[in-house]
């Protein structure tokens, strides 16, 4: 089994967790609609995806 000679510096361990942060959840435009919404999902304020409705989208009042 291979086993690393040399103990890797903090350097070397931080600059390959650079790439491990998280980033923010990204929105586009409904076509239909206008509001936002996740890519590859259904709008929440319409119910339409991909040029068809597949959501029955129910207000509620407060």
């Amino acid at each position: 089994m291979a086993v690393p000679k040399r103990r890797k510096s903090k350097a070397k361990r931080d600059s390959r967790r650079a790439t491990h942060k998280i980033s923010a959840k990204v929105y586009n435009d409904c076509t239909n609609c206008g509001a936002p919404r996740e890519p590859h999902h259904a709008c929440p304020a319409c119910g339409w995806y991909k040029d068809r409705y597949v959501l029955e989208v129910v207000e509620v009042e407060v």
